[in-house]
């Protein structure tokens, strides 16, 4: 268990070099070995003899402006710094001396007197690193006084809600400043002024709130002094011990420790040895963790028999045996089929793996789905066709070693910007970028970072982009042919060779459907054949498409055919938008998939689980959602288990969506707060947040991190332990008493999870799947030596025009996204003071098409599809192309779903989010939807509040 007292990590003062040269230097006596290029404070530091330090961080290069760190050198003039000097063959080194104790001490009186000396009333008291290198040094008067010019009044700018910067309080060390530019890429912080002047700026002398800081929190993780401070710690003082976990936000997986006082989070702080993270972190991980004490969570059981009934407050045993006895009648007047459940990609692996062997021991059917069917089933197609595996191929780490990086269909910054940060990085060193994006993102230019590349596709045309591509690489010969010789399957090579050099898969010949000039097409596809290690990162502007599917193919092609697969930086890298969609698929969420993977219908498969488990299976596949939703409205699917999900806000066509849900008898949801499928339920059982349970998630590099109680639940139950409660009324035994032996199931059952432990994960840190005999310690990079399937396999794949085209009627064409602040369906994100940045979805619209419509910048526009209609506020923007508009879908009132379609993938009916066909025009009222949603917000609120009010009577007897 890796819970400790709180005590800060070792910081060894500046990042470690990595060189197959070394060097003998002495320090203090001692022989020490050190990589070339490592300095002479890393080097001690190494050795165990600690150099003070202010300035200088082992997260950020070396800076050498505060002095602290002087050193001797024999045979030197001077009294060099540590942190800056490089340590050399032969060097002989002193790190205390009577005459470096009194340049330390003198420089830190310096820093003194101008600091407020309130330490017993600062809120760093005991983590500070200027009041532990006042006693380091030995600094016991200062001579200067407090009469001169001095910053002790500063004023303190406490206008982000997450954290305040009292400049009274800094020593212009730089390490914010340095944070911002190095680990986040931001820029946002500079030094204003000059000499005794000079001092920390957000922007053009803003506030923080208005600059362009994204609140990551690398600024005040670096400040050594209370400068920049939780405001957290400013009200509730030190945390007193510390729980190490991971995020629950989106797929990066980033480790945290979560400090506590008792069962209080005080802050939640990035993990130093976060293997998917490196101890960096983004404003929703770092600081939006409010949301699991919220006011507005339920945390009793409730049940109604009809959605217009007010809610009765219930026992666990109570709301359990309802469900159960519901679920029995349901099977028992309609049919062993007429039931099903939803896992969600929020909860951990354990909990995924019970909800689909309840469903199929339990319920006796394969009817169980996932939300990430509805985002990157896709992924799991196509490289499973190409590659034989159904998730990305390398580690986060690996784009320090990319030379070209196509970035398509995903916008990093935002949806997952902990890597995007390190990808920034990369660029700034020199890496080559080609962004594939309907939108001008972030990426392709931001401070210090510009595209070579940015090939505006027109929605629903990727796979004819890439086919483009194809042709170029194919046509000019810039294929890998060694490569292909070797690892891929010559028959199916030749022919897509032979069909992407066609004339009409040419840029010219597809520039009329792309939209992308054939010139950029050329270029874009010469980069990256020739320029070295190339990496293709990709997101849900790939999958959510018709031809999603194929799209991934397509991308698996291009990576085969350039020999950009089994090396460090290269691979197919699929960006997984929520924190455990890999881990949902890897459990065996889909009905026609056991966990790992195998199909429903694979005799031998089965009967393994059928043995362990103790019941007999199934063969058939069944229902996926949309097919639950359509038997729903049939009047044969009449019972629902839905754990973790909101489906009525975050699945598309949400009236046919609502509308299915209404017919059914009995829905059961199992969450936080009472979302908009719960308005439909009939039964709520609260759930736990990521801070109240044991178990793992699984990020988008297949990386199994572990996840740690730091609190007891406040509904009294871990979500694991509500579904065996829930099996076993209905008949069928489960009897774990920790995750941990649900692992040890996954583990017996999954032979990529087959050497997975709880003991392993907390030695490791983390394990990265496939982890078994053959790869003990995991897999960091897939396809080394061979493909998992063996030999790659090319795919054809042709360019089908979707549905959802622009008309006369619709003559847009609406793609959706994500921002920064807020997460998916904005359950907890808008319970956080995340709303301050982003509080309502609006309408991106190009200036060209909004003129032509009367649209002002602010208006209320309604946005009309074939599904529905919906009102947003727009905002006028070139970062959108003319004919295409944008919005986000994190606010149930915004209605982003209600226009979206039912069309979907051809292969994995992944909904088409990403392009639907709609007209816009100014209005100056709600939608219908709109005025019909919050009649029934306000109903289903008010039942809600009848139900406490009845639960504070019977309490006080009244």
């Amino acid at each position: 268990m890796l819970e400790t007292v709180i005590k800060r990590e070792r910081d060894l003062g500046t990042p470690e070099r990595v060189s197959e040269k070394t060097v003998t230097l002495t320090i203090d006596g001692q022989e020490i070995s050190v990589a070339e290029g490592t300095s002479l404070m890393r080097a001690a530091a190494e050795a165990g003899i600690n150099i003070p330090k202010l300035c200088a961080t082992d997260s950020l290069e070396p800076f050498g402006s505060c002095r602290l760190c002087l050193v001797q050198i024999e045979g030197r003039r001077g009294y060099p710094a540590s942190c800056t000097t490089p340590a050399e063959n032969g060097m002989v080194v002193y790190t205390e001396t009577p005459k470096l104790h009194d340049l330390r001490r003198g420089v830190m009186e310096l820093y003194i007197s101008d600091h407020p000396l309130d330490c017993l009333t600062c809120p760093a008291n005991g983590d500070c690193e200027l009041q532990d290198m006042a006693g380091v040094v030995g600094l016991r008067n200062v001579r200067y006084g407090y009469d001169g010019a001095n910053h002790l009044k500063a004023k303190t700018d406490d206008s982000n809600p997450y954290f305040s910067y009292d400049a009274s309080k800094c020593i212009v060390c730089n390490r914010c400043v340095r944070a911002c530019e190095e680990t986040q890429g931001t820029f946002a912080l500079t030094i204003s002024g000059k000499g005794f002047d000079s001092r920390v700026s957000p922007g053009q002398d803003q506030s923080f709130l208005d600059s362009e800081c994204v609140s990551c929190g690398a600024c005040v993780q670096a400040c050594p002094t209370s400068t920049l401070q939780e405001k957290t710690v400013i009200m509730m003082g030190q945390a007193e011990h510390s729980v190490v976990t991971t995020c629950a936000y989106c797929g990066v997986g980033c480790g945290f420790k979560a400090e506590m006082k008792g069962q209080e989070v005080v802050r939640m702080v990035p993990w130093k040895d976060g293997q998917a993270n490196r101890g960096h972190s983004c404003v929703k991980g770092r600081f939006a963790w409010g949301y699991a004490t919220h006011k507005e969570r339920v945390t009793k059981p409730m049940i109604r028999k009809h959605i217009t009934d007010s809610w009765k407050e219930v026992s666990w045993d109570e709301a359990i045996n309802y469900a159960a006895s519901e679920f029995r009648r349901i099977q028992s007047q309609y049919g062993r089929d007429a039931v099903g459940g939803i896992t969600s990609s929020r909860c951990t692996n354990e909990e995924t793996w019970l909800v689909q062997k309840l469903v199929r021991a339990a319920f006796g059917t394969n009817n169980v789905d996932t939300c990430a069917r509805v985002c990157h089933s896709p992924t799991g197609y196509g490289l499973k066709q190409t590659l034989g595996e159904s998730a990305g191929t390398q580690t986060f780490d690996s784009v320090m070693h990319t030379d070209v990086v196509i970035v398509m269909g995903a916008n990093p910054s935002s949806g997952h910007p902990v890597f995007a940060s390190r990808l920034k990085r990369r660029l700034r060193q020199g890496a080559r970028l080609i962004v594939i994006d309907p939108r001008r993102i972030e990426l392709v230019s931001s401070p210090h970072i510009k595209a070579d590349f940015h090939l505006q596709v027109r929605p629903g045309t990727n796979t004819a982009l890439l086919s483009s591509l194809a042709h170029v690489i194919a046509t000019e010969g810039l294929i890998d042919e060694a490569f292909v010789a070797e690892r891929c399957e010559t028959k199916a090579f030749n022919e897509w060779r032979d069909f992407v050099s066609l004339p009409e898969n040419s840029p010219e010949a597809m520039e009329e459907i792309t939209g992308v000039p054939a010139q950029a097409v050329r270029g874009a596809a010469r980069l990256f054949a020739t320029g070295g290690n190339g990496s293709i990162y990709y997101g849900l502007g790939v999958t959510e498409h018709s031809q999603g599917s194929t799209t991934v193919m397509a991308i698996a092609n291009l990576a085969m055919a350039t020999g950009n697969i089994g090396r460090e930086g290269v691979g197919v890298n699929p960006l997984r938008g929520q924190n455990n969609v890999q881990g949902s698929c890897d459990m065996g969420s889909f009905p026609h998939e056991l966990p790992g993977y195998r199909h429903i219908s694979d005799n031998v498969v089965r009967a393994q689980f059928e043995k362990d488990w103790g019941v007999t299976l199934q063969p058939e596949p069944g229902l996926r959602i949309p097919n639950m939703f359509e038997a729903a409205l049939g009047g044969s699917f009449k019972g629902l288990y839905c754990q973790g999900e909101d489906i009525v806000q975050s699945d598309p066509n949400t009236q046919h969506v609502a509308a299915s849900l209404a017919a059914m008898e009995c829905i059961v949801v199992q969450d936080l707060f009472l979302n908009e499928t719960a308005k439909y339920a009939h039964v709520f059982l609260p759930g736990s947040s990521f801070l109240e349970k044991d178990g793992t998630f699984t990020n988008a590099e297949r990386r199994i991190s572990r996840v740690r109680k730091v609190m007891e639940p406040k509904n009294g139950k871990s979500d694991w332990e509500v579904t065996v409660a829930l099996s076993n009324a209905l008949g069928y035994p489960m009897n774990y008493q920790h995750p941990r032996e649900i692992m040890e199931e996954i583990a017996r059952l999954t032979p990529t999870f087959s050497g997975v432990s709880y003991d392993k994960l907390d030695r490791l840190g983390s394990l990265q799947w496939p982890c078994n005999d053959d790869a003990p310690e995991g897999t960091p990079i897939m396809h080394i030596d061979a493909f998992v399937r063996g030999k790659g396999k090319f795919m054809i794949t042709k360019y089908v025009p979707t549905d959802e085209r622009s008309t006369r009627r619709f003559p847009l064409l609406l793609t959706t996204g994500r921002i920064l602040s807020q997460y998916n369906v904005g359950a907890q994100t808008r319970r956080t003071p995340n709303v301050m940045w982003h509080g309502e979805d609006v309408l991106e619209l190009h200036p060209q098409d909004a003129e032509d419509r009367g649209v002002a910048e602010g208006d209320w526009v309604g946005i009309q599809s074939r599904a529905g209609e919906t009102v947003l506020r727009a905002t006028l923007t070139d970062r959108v192309q003319p004919g295409v508009v944008y919005t986000t879908f994190h606010f149930p009132e915004s209605g982003a779903n209600v226009v979206t379609t039912d069309a979907s993938d051809w292969a994995t009916n992944c909904p088409e989010y990403k392009v639907t066909a709609v007209q816009v025009t100014r209005v100056s009222q709600p939608s219908e939807w709109q005025r019909q949603w919050s009649r029934f917000a306000d109903i289903q609120q008010k039942l809600l509040r009848e139900r406490s009010r009845e639960s504070e009577a019977a309490l006080t007897g009244k």
